[in-house]
């Protein structure tokens, strides 16, 4: 489920959205609010980006392998 993205919560790994009138745009890599917008969970990088809507990130939904500790 979509949540209004004024509602994000700080400290958490978010899949962030822009949903318009073509459909669901989500990114495709975790984010977190920053004190300034936001960030790529995995890189620090800043993310350039207005999203709309936002949800918890899950990583079962998610093949990215870079984001496992390995063993």
């Amino acid at each position: 489920m979509w949540n209004p993205i004024a509602s994000a919560p700080p400290g958490r790994n978010l899949e962030l959205a822009v949903i318009d009138d073509d459909g669901v745009h989500a990114l495709v890599f975790p984010c977190e609010k920053a004190p300034v917008g936001w960030k790529n969970v995995a890189t620090g990088a800043r993310v350039d980006i207005r999203p709309t809507h936002w949800r918890v990130w899950n990583p079962e939904e998610h093949q990215l392998g870079f984001l496992q500790i390995p063993h």
